[in-house]
């Protein structure tokens, strides 16, 4: 997708505000004044989707305004104590690592929803939200704007099904979140993890993910066996033979889910073999048979 055509969908949400695009948004309007605000006087906009801002890169472009100034204003709304950023909040992190006392900006008058909407639009423009700082903005813009996933897909230029694959991944757990916002889970392993219901599962399928680097696809195989021996486990079910080619993996996430040592064996060449559940207690026999659904009067 082009840059300029998602311009063109962000800069849609803003048409009751008479905004035609985020650049044109950006730029000092006529009788507008460029003024050098204290760094000290300036705070963050409470409604900043990202909560996540590269080191690396503020390190770079502080050096680069630290030999070279900032060259686009930052815009900012006057308040009781100080200014808040509107736009530009890693401009004012650069230039407050290069040690400036002031920052060039503009300053706008802005209600709250504005203001809101405009942080969220920024930054879903750059496309280098986090995907969680990604599918929280798409929430608060349709919860703000009383917009439907279809309509937001459509005012943004995104697919429906990417607004809503993105979406789903709020229901993951918080632990399996934070792995996707530190890159330790990817967005294609959360997706197929969104698609489990059981949350203790999820978590312990995320670590496997994180410790072992499975790729997406021996994930799904893996969520398969798992789900296969589960129902094989439960009362009236036929048992079915299975081939596995990641027994090790398989073995691994049997581990984590019955909190046991699990073996599987297979019967070369016959697709055949067995799972070893190893149990110590009477009362370990009855966590495992509950853990699998089966339950006895």
């Amino acid at each position: 997708m082009s840059a300029n055509r998602l311009g063109r969908g962000l800069g849609a949400l803003f048409q009751e505000h008479d905004i035609e695009s985020i650049e044109a948004f950006q730029q000092a309007k006529e009788g507008e004044v460029i003024e050098q605000i204290p760094i000290k006087n300036l705070r963050p906009n409470p409604y900043q989707p990202r909560k996540y801002f590269d080191e690396s890169k503020i390190s770079e472009l502080a050096k680069s305004i630290k030999d070279h100034g900032v060259f686009q204003p930052i815009i900012v709304k006057k308040d009781i104590k100080g200014y808040i950023i509107i736009a530009g909040e890693r401009r004012f992190r650069a230039a407050t690592k290069a040690k400036l006392k002031t920052i060039p900006a503009i300053v706008r008058e802005f209600d709250d929803n504005l203001m809101m909407e405009y942080a969220l639009l920024e930054n879903l423009q750059r496309e280098d939200l986090t995907p969680i700082e990604e599918a929280e903005a798409y929430k608060l813009l349709m919860q703000t704007l009383d917009l439907t996933q279809e309509k937001l897909a459509e005012r943004i230029g995104k697919s429906r099904a990417h607004v809503a694959n993105t979406m789903r991944l709020l229901h993951l757990p918080r632990r399996v979140q934070a792995l996707i916002e530190s890159s330790d889970v990817s967005v294609g392993h959360a997706k197929v993890l969104a698609g489990l219901k059981d949350e203790e599962l999820v978590l312990k399928l995320a670590e496997v993910v994180r410790e072992k680097q499975i790729s997406v696809r021996e994930l799904e195989e893996m969520i398969r066996v798992l789900l296969h021996e589960k129902e094989a486990f439960s009362p009236g079910a036929a048992p079915k033979g299975y081939f596995n080619p990641h027994i090790e993996s398989v073995e691994s996430i049997l581990n984590a889910y019955f909190g046991t040592k699990v073996r599987i064996k297979e019967r070369n060449g016959e697709g055949k073999g067995q799972i070893i559940i190893d149990y110590m207690t009477t009362d370990d026999l009855n966590r495992l048979l509950d853990r699998m659904g089966m339950q006895f009067d």
